[in-house]
């Protein structure tokens, strides 16, 4: 008898609390203004009320070859800004989130690095109508015949399959990639299944709620789903999302060929040629003039931005004036820098004639009322239970640090609780972590107090 158990209903599921997790949008009012507490977002009005009329201009379609950057100190809540605005833009808008460190790879070219972000950035809503043979199985009968090289072994030479739905019935031959298909899906009497007539691909949707299995077997790993309904040959329309990405790969593999790729099954080259991407490009085009797919303009985040050199510069600058581009936003905590790979200084580290096409928007530093609902925020986001005076102590804490510091001592000081088998965070917690750990005042103090006795490289 196998072995069976029940599997209670509060099993617990994995969960990663992230820095940005409790970002849910703008935090903005039907008129555009900031809620002080809204969405996860607390404080930054100004910086808020910017980015909303943002995404109201993205949305309009109206800010193509324009830039956002986003300029701050350490902590000021640049990426959670950048995160909402993602989150406006609707559930299905690509995010990618890199930095500026990661073009200089050994095996890419930065160029290409930055194109494939940018196009992983860009969805493709593709709706197709195809013509399927959709029922219920109500007989099957799987024709064999000898192997050709073995005659003393059988394999599946045709299919005749009875499908039935409310409205019809109907029988069906077909070939043995069909019959193949069905045998190694498992697939009976009672089970729901698509074929494209087409292609041939066999897709099982589950049992039929109205067959002799489906109301038999209590227990049983199938789907069930009801007997479909209309005719048996019908079209249906198929959605499927992709980005640009996706699409480049699947050419560029159908493309790639040769001595090597057929040894190793791999491609010659780890980059995507730009016909293929030319191709793809304008493939997508006509399925838009044809109404057959919808473009889904994401979101392409760069942190630390002041890391890009010039020629990753130009690079961007050239992009936002193609067609097919996201929203790129920069992010950056310089003041007036020298721009990578130069010796010029220019402010936030970026050349001046990409300054010219962004729209720059400021964050500043929070204030003491700010940080105390944003350590509530996160204690309610890791489920952390802590008393009124830890929660000022913390407080205190990031108003003379920082936010991030005082994040850290949050979960920390949770830690410690839930050694001493306390459910909630005392302020002694918080003293105890502080005093432990230090802040990067006290780690600066420390490295000069001892600056002798410390290795130089």
């Amino acid at each position: 008898m196998a072995s069976i158990r029940e599997v209670p209903t509060g099993m617990s599921r994995f969960e990663r609390i992230g820095a940005h997790t409790h970002i849910k949008g703008l935090g903005l009012d039907e008129n555009g203004k900031a809620v002080k507490i809204k969405d996860g977002m607390v404080g930054q009005e100004k910086a808020r009320e910017a980015a909303g009329l943002v995404v109201q201009m993205i949305k309009e379609g109206k800010l193509s070859g324009k830039c956002i950057i986003l300029a701050g100190p350490p902590g000021t809540g640049k990426t959670a800004i950048a995160v909402a605005i993602s989150k406006e833009l609707g559930p299905n808008v690509p995010f990618i989130q890199m930095s500026g460190s990661e073009i200089y790879s050994t095996e890419k070219k930065k160029t290409e690095i930055l194109i494939e972000a940018i196009r992983k950035c860009i969805g493709v809503e593709i709706h197709e109508m195809r013509k399927v043979y959709e029922g219920e199985v109500t007989n099957i009968d799987i024709i064999t015949a000898p192997h050709p090289y073995n005659p003393y072994q059988k394999i599946p030479e045709s299919v005749r399959i009875t499908l039935k739905t409310t409205d019809e019935e109907k029988t069906i031959e077909a070939g043995a990639s069909i019959a193949q298909q069905i045998i190694a899906q498992g697939i009976s009497e009672g089970h729901v299944i698509q074929i494209d007539a087409d292609t041939g691909r066999v897709a099982s949707l589950g049992l039929s709620l109205e067959s002799k299995k489906g109301k038999m077997y209590d227990v049983d790993t199938s789907r069930k789903v009801p007997r479909p309904s209309g005719k048996v040959l019908k079209e249906k329309e198929f959605v499927y999302m992709m980005t640009l990405a996706d699409l480049d790969e699947l050419n560029a593999k159908s493309r790639s060929g040769g001595f090597f790729s057929l040894l190793f099954g791999g491609s010659e080259s780890k980059e995507i040629d730009t016909e293929v991407r030319m191709m793809v490009d304008q493939q997508v085009k006509e399925w838009v003039d044809q109404g057959k797919a919808f473009i889904h303009p994401g979101v392409l985040f760069i942190d630390d931005s002041h890391l890009l050199d010039l020629e990753a510069f130009s690079f961007l600058g050239r992009a936002m004036e193609s067609e097919l581009v996201p929203i790129i936003i920069l992010a950056t905590n310089r003041g007036i820098a020298t721009i990578r790979g130069t010796d010029i200084k220019s402010p936030l580290g970026f050349p001046i004639d990409l300054i010219d096409r962004a729209v720059i928007i400021a964050t500043q530093p929070y204030d003491r009322e700010s940080i105390r609902e944003i350590l509530k925020i996160r204690a309610v986001e890791e489920k952390i239970e802590i008393e009124n005076d830890a929660l000022e102590k913390l407080t205190e804490v990031g108003e003379k640090s920082s936010l991030r510091y005082a994040v850290q001592l949050l979960s920390l000081a949770a830690q410690n609780a839930k050694r001493l088998k306390r459910e909630k965070v005392k302020i002694e917690d918080v003293e105890r972590v502080n005093a432990l750990f230090m802040d990067i005042n006290e780690a600066a103090e420390y490295l000069r107090k001892h600056e002798e006795k410390l290795l130089t490289h």
